[in-house]
């Protein structure tokens, strides 16, 4: 009881910490921002200018392809904007476990935040192809779950790298491929408007990527962190 509670209370210490990083160095969020926003825009321009309409399964392509690069754009600063020194500093308070999972849990918030706004953006400036909403976000939250704990695992790793982006990309795209197919589809028969019931079982698969991942990352870490 007593070490659980004392997991819950760093917990709290370090979500409360990212946020107020985050606050800090709010330029970093405003430049993903303007990056979502400015990609949807350009995309509905070369569609305007070309006097093509946007089919829905082109509309679900493109946005989950702005969804994925966003996503790296986000997370790649969960170990990056770290200071060598502070992680001496982490190492004497907290367990690698409790970091890694705090840092998980924030950048899915995070990248749920931004994908509902991203979906609202792609809705307004380029129509809303979307027959079941709800499944859609069902799909969305899921996606921003496994994005989140992939792409923390592999900024962890890149990041005792030398901050290398370039490894970020490598490692994190062949990982994070399942999760994307398979979200491609689901997301493809929320806009259909198919039953989501019959979804399950794609729904199921998205979410033991997401354990799967999650699971690594909490047992690969402390070997990354003694390092």
């Amino acid at each position: 009881m007593q070490k659980s509670n004392r997991f819950g209370k760093q917990l709290r210490t370090l979500l409360l910490k990212e946020i107020q990083l985050e606050w800090r160095a709010r330029y970093v969020l405003n430049g993903v921002l303007l990056y979502l926003v400015s990609s949807i825009f350009v995309i509905y321009l070369s569609f305007q200018l070309n006097g093509v309409s946007i089919e829905p399964v082109v509309w679900n392509i493109l946005f989950w392809i702005v969804q994925l690069f966003t996503a790296f754009n986000i997370v790649a600063k969960s170990f990056f904007q770290e200071r060598y020194n502070r992680f001496f500093y982490y190492y004497t308070l907290f367990s690698p476990e409790v970091l890694i999972i705090s840092k998980i849990i924030y950048n899915t918030l995070l990248m749920a935040g931004i994908g509902l706004l991203g979906m609202l953006v792609f809705v307004v400036i380029m129509g809303n192809p979307i027959q079941d909403i709800a499944g859609f976000l069902i799909c969305l939250v899921s996606a921003s779950v496994g994005f989140s704990s992939t792409l923390t695992m592999v900024s962890g790793i890149a990041s005792k790298a030398g901050n290398n982006t370039t490894l970020l990309a490598i490692l994190g795209f062949p990982v994070i491929l399942p999760l994307l197919l398979m979200t491609l589809r689901l997301s493809k028969n929320a806009i259909d408007g198919l039953d989501f019931s019959l979804q399950a079982d794609k729904l199921l698969v998205i979410w033991a990527i997401n354990l799967l991942t999650t699971a690594l990352a909490t047992l690969l870490f402390p070997y990354i962190w003694r390092s």
